[in-house]
């Protein structure tokens, strides 16, 4: 009987608050320059980190994700963490996909500002005990005490300064971000229209 071909799958995890180009570019640079098979895009339903106020609902966030990545096979989208205890906790998401997906071998793709506060996740030495971390550069972190460690594998990511809090104020602001996102996502926001009043950070 031949062996079972072990997947390598990077969990891309995130508000997704919108989806926008910075996150397009990690996830295929994750994809196309790493050993990774595959990418998945894992929306959170609530980071503990994080204000709950400032999140659009669950499913358009997922949809947005669907619809930015429309039919390209190196991704995937994931609710799992929708169906799990919340607040959501990535050492508990990692237990529920590896119980449900025995033949991929899941890896974490994060920002050097989440590693450099990797102490702060729960359980965070078992997380660095069974996975490795992908990590792509943010301005001005270097990773902390983690940066050495053997399980965190850093990668030459572009520089990605877009994030999700600034589109959402910029469109509140009645701003043009439409080369910030893909065509179908902005599109998608407009007709929805979707973060058109500041409702936290």
């Amino acid at each position: 009987m031949a062996l079972q071909k072990i997947i390598k799958t990077g969990l891309f995890c995130g508000s997704f608050n919108p989806i926008h180009t910075g996150h397009m570019v990690i996830a295929s640079y994750m994809a196309g320059f790493t050993d990774l098979d595959e990418v998945w895009f894992v929306v959170s339903p609530q980071n503990p980190l994080k204000k709950k106020e400032s999140l659009l609902g669950d499913l358009h966030r997922l949809a947005m994700v669907n619809i930015a990545i429309e039919d390209d096979r190196r991704f995937k989208s994931s609710g799992i963490e929708f169906k799990l205890p919340r607040p959501s906790y990535t050492v508990n998401t990692l237990a529920a996909l590896m119980e449900k997906y025995p033949n991929r071998q899941f890896a974490l793709i994060m920002g050097s500002d989440n590693l450099q506060t990797f102490n702060k996740w729960r359980n965070y030495e078992k997380i660095l005990s069974e996975h490795t971390l992908y990590i792509y550069p943010r301005p001005g972190f270097d990773g902390g005490e983690f940066r050495t460690h053997p399980s965190v594998l850093w990668t030459e990511a572009p520089l990605m300064e877009i994030s999700s809090t600034f589109i959402r104020h910029a469109i509140a602001g009645k701003k043009d971000v439409s080369y910030m996102l893909q065509p179908t996502v902005y599109k998608y926001i407009k007709e929805m229209h979707f973060y058109s009043e500041r409702f936290g950070e």
